[in-house]
């Protein structure tokens, strides 16, 4: 006998009928969601199809080398070594054999007859291939009614193979992705809460009056998606202030899309605020713009002084109707947005100067927050600065590093044009620069020690003096670090890189009393 018959076809006709018997076989398969009872369906299907008595699918456990039936007409379970028998050598060649005479074949296993009480006489079996090219088990045709099992009912039992196929391999993958989905979701929950961390209303440093203000309009109105301008300096923390506003808010799990309107051209303002549709120009796409990308979030609009006048009254549009028309398009497009708006522009100069819309300038003002240049709020560079130091000394491996009396003093006397950017890039400059664990005043900018800024700090500070002012800073830092450690001087002591007999030394002379 050989593996496999040459058998004439069927009449014309009869193998598309058969096919097409197999196509509505699988369509019936897609409603089923169960794949043991998607087997068992196929199973069924394949021996009415085929004319078989029974019909056996098989799946191989390699690490045991082992064929197991995943599902067989009778509901008997067979287990056999994937090396024995007809279905083994189908598995181990890869090849469809067909067999008339299985008793008469040299491959045939009898025990599994012997187990089962079963004669076999003719034999189908195909493999279970994956798109790979890998090997699953192996589809198992027994006892043609009519004949023997004919080219017509390989090419059967090859169709219904390759839907076992799927179904098992989809099944295998299903433990793994779901592990999978579970650890991104988890990751994602962890990535989440240290975004919302990072960018909470407490990574706003300083206890400055003015700080502390913006602090509190924040929490004020986290619970709601009222349109907000930010007025101030560059440098002075308008984008961290706008991401707060953001990721405080009920949108704080939707888009933060932040765009620069200084930083592009005149020409593309419109089409990446508002988008753009196909065939505008040669070779141009459609594309949405950053009020679609923000859908349901907020967008950030910083340097918004910096629109044209004709982006000025789409963005009117926008702030009135909340929808959108993209470049050459001719469909409002509705978009739910929060707008932050930003600027370092004098508007009311800009207003006058015709530069500026006053319906847009009025409309964008319901809630108006200004950041302070850092010359204003001196009193908060000691804490800024022992924040960035702590931050570049981690992301570096480094030791803590901290700054000598003298250093301090120079950067509170400082102006600091750049504001707190400014700041921090010098800090992030010393921690990498400074060998020593103390960064002293000649390891500053020469811009900031050439600076001369005699009585800077007393005349914007309520005229008090330096060695004032250091002193009132010292006893606001020793009682808060007293009260974030419960009263312990030890504890205390080590957050202000102090010894306990120096911190001890300050609190007396400071007439500070422990809690």
């Amino acid at each position: 006998m050989g593996s496999r018959r040459a058998e004439p076809l069927a009449e014309p006709g009869s193998l598309d009928r058969e096919l097409a018997e197999v196509l509505a076989v699988a369509q019936k398969m897609t409603a089923e969601r169960d794949v043991p009872a998607l087997l068992e369906l196929l199973a069924r299907e394949g021996a009415r199809l085929m004319g078989a008595d029974r019909v056996s699918i098989f799946q191989l456990d390699q690490e045991r080398c082992e064929l197991r039936s995943q599902v067989t007409l009778d509901g008997e379970l067979i287990r056999l070594d994937a090396r024995l028998g007809i279905v083994g050598a189908c598995v181990m060649s890869r090849q469809v054999i067909n067999v008339a005479d299985a008793q008469q074949d040299q491959r045939f296993y009898q025990s599994v007859d012997a187990q089962t009480k079963y004669r076999t006489k003719s034999v189908l079996v195909v493999p279970l291939r994956t798109p790979a090219g890998g090997i699953l088990g192996a589809l198992e045709a027994l006892n043609k009614k009519h004949g023997s099992f004919t080219a017509n009912d390989e090419q059967i039992a090859e169709a219904l193979a390759r839907q076992a196929a799927i179904a098992i391999e989809a099944e295998a993958a299903v433990p793994s992705l779901k592990q999978r989905l579970d650890r991104l979701q988890a990751e994602n929950t962890q990535l989440w809460k240290e975004v919302e961390g990072r960018f909470s209303t407490q990574n706003i440093i300083g206890t400055s009056q003015q700080i502390q203000a913006i602090v509190r309009l924040i929490d004020q109105i986290r619970d709601s998606s009222v349109d907000v301008l930010i007025t101030g300096e560059s440098g002075t923390g308008k984008e961290m202030v706008a991401k707060a506003l953001h990721y405080n808010s009920p949108r704080a799990r939707k888009p933060f899309v932040a765009i620069n309107c200084a930083a592009l051209p005149e020409n593309l303002i419109e089409s990446e605020l508002f988008g753009i549709e196909k065939g505008v120009a040669t070779g141009v796409e459609r594309r949405v713009g950053k009020f679609e990308e923000a859908d349901g979030g907020t967008i950030f609009l910083d340097e918004v002084g910096d629109l044209t006048l004709a982006a000025q009254v789409k963005l009117l549009r926008v702030l009135q109707e909340r929808v959108v028309e993209r470049v050459g398009g001719r469909t409002a497009i509705p978009v739910d947005v929060r707008i932050i708006a930003a600027t370092n522009a004098n508007l009311d100069s800009a207003m006058k100067a015709g530069t500026l819309r006053q319906d847009l300038y009025f409309r964008l003002k319901v809630v108006t927050i200004q950041t302070p240049p850092l010359r204003q709020v001196r009193e908060d560079i000691p804490l800024l600065v022992d924040s960035f130091i702590e931050k570049y000394c981690e992301e570096a491996g480094k030791h803590r590093k901290k700054l000598s009396a003298g250093a301090l003093r120079r950067l509170m006397q400082y102006d600091w044009p750049g504001n707190v950017r400014e700041l921090e890039n010098e800090i992030r400059r010393l921690v990498a620069s400074t060998r020593r664990t103390t960064i002293g005043e000649e390891d500053l900018s020469e811009s900031i020690r050439a600076a001369s800024h005699e009585g800077a700090a007393s005349s914007s500070m309520g005229g008090r003096s330096l060695k004032e002012e250091v002193e009132e800073l010292e006893k606001r830092r020793i009682s808060e670090a007293l009260g974030k450690c419960g009263g312990n001087q030890l504890k205390a002591a080590k957050t202000l890189l102090l010894s306990r007999q120096g911190f001890i030394k300050k609190m007396k002379r400071y007439g500070i009393k422990p809690s």
